[in-house]
């Protein structure tokens, strides 16, 4: 469960960069480093932050 916790955590945090670097420089870096907003892979890493997202709901719950 630790490396799930860390995994999900590690995902929430890129998640918040990029929105971060979209918020103040409108530039998504997921987007640059995958191959645009549309490539297959970056499509997975952001269904990959959601579902981190979703998961460290939890992470409130138990402080």
């Amino acid at each position: 469960m630790k490396a799930l916790n860390f995994i999900a955590m590690l995902l929430i945090v890129i998640g918040a960069l990029n929105w971060g670097l979209w918020g103040i420089f409108q530039f998504d870096l997921v987007a640059a480093l995958l191959g645009g907003q549309s490539a297959v892979l970056s499509r997975i890493v952001y269904t990959l932050v959601g579902l981190a997202g979703v998961y460290g709901i939890r992470f409130l719950k138990t402080g």
